[in-house]
């Protein structure tokens, strides 16, 4: 019988992980420490892995091994050289959480828009009940409507940001970091254009050597006063630091995180201690993790597995 290791299920959530027993016999982790990682997968057929480092110096212990299944889109965890070289296939899921991450963005931002930490805490602090106002304008804010929204990336998820945005009456712009990306759609613009002219900017794209810090204090200093930024896309492309120090001094008007350049963010994290809070939020990576997203997930998973022994080609990682 085939053996199925799960080494960091626990990032997925509760989802019915015994549909995997049609495979073979499977052996949960809820995490993986790195010197637990040759054990766990010596016998395995078949490994499931969302953040758990797979490369040469542990795969080399695998001697069944025949499939790595990647949890999630982004496979940089595994040595897929290695895997390659040694016939063992390495498949990943792609396209499963583009309209949560979308809806998280807009959560983020519209929070941030409106002010909803400062008014909701207003709220539940008594203050309004001892305010004698019927309402409280104190922290203004503005609608989107005829707003410039610069995205970073216009991907699957960057693309679909644009389309609900535009319900919002918002001009789009976007940047390609890739420059190959071209869309009629929308305005393609310059990196100092897109910082100049946008009062949101939403982060979209991979990292890579060019986006890779690409969000530092000097691009953040082009940015309006009034504008925000948000990051959804890999979290070493805003140098937190720069961020956090920017937010402070009011470079700009807030910001949102999703990603961090270190997950779990360490405790020392700028970010975290930062004054004018209300104008930063941050979330632990969690905006492709709806239940419907992680449910299409894991059913693209069961099918690349039978895929793969049925001798088809699908979701495999090619290089």
């Amino acid at each position: 019988m085939r053996k199925i290791v799960l080494l960091d299920g626990k990032t997925l959530g509760k989802l019915n992980f015994d549909l995997l027993k049609e495979f073979g016999d499977v052996k949960y982790y809820d995490t993986t420490k790195p010197e637990e990682v040759i054990e766990r997968i010596k016998d395995a057929n078949i490994i499931l892995t969302n953040k758990v480092l797979l490369n040469e110096s542990n795969l080399k212990e695998a001697k069944n091994l025949e499939l790595i299944c990647e949890t999630a889109t982004g496979f940089n965890n595994i040595d897929v050289v290695y895997a390659k070289n040694n016939g063992i296939a390495v498949t990943n899921v792609a396209g499963y959480s583009t309209n949560t991450v979308a809806q998280h963005t807009f959560a983020t931002v519209l929070a941030l828009y409106d002010k909803i930490s400062y008014y909701d805490n207003f709220v539940k602090s008594g203050q309004y009940a001892k305010s004698g106002l019927f309402t409280d304008v104190t922290k203004p804010f503005y609608e989107l409507e005829g707003k410039t929204w610069g995205i970073i990336g216009l991907g699957a998820i960057g693309k679909r940001v644009a389309k609900i945005a535009e319900a919002f009456g918002v001009n789009i712009i976007y940047y390609s970091t890739s420059g190959k990306n071209n869309n009629s759609e929308y305005n393609q613009v310059s990196f100092d254009e897109l910082l100049c002219k946008s009062d949101i900017i939403s982060i979209h794209a991979p990292l890579n050597d060019k986006t890779n810090g690409l969000i530092n204090y000097s691009a953040i200093s082009k940015m309006k006063k009034s504008a925000i930024l948000i990051n959804m896309g890999r979290g070493p492309i805003v140098v937190e630091s720069d961020l956090a120090k920017a937010i402070e001094n009011n470079v700009i008007a807030g910001a949102a995180l999703d990603v961090f350049e270190v997950e779990p963010m360490k405790s020392e994290n700028p970010l975290i201690n930062i004054k004018n809070k209300e104008n930063l939020i941050l979330t632990p990576h969690i905006a492709w993790a709806s239940v419907e997203a992680r449910e299409r997930l894991f059913v693209e998973i069961l099918k690349n597995i039978k895929a793969f022994y049925n001798g088809e080609i699908r979701g495999r990682v090619e290089l």
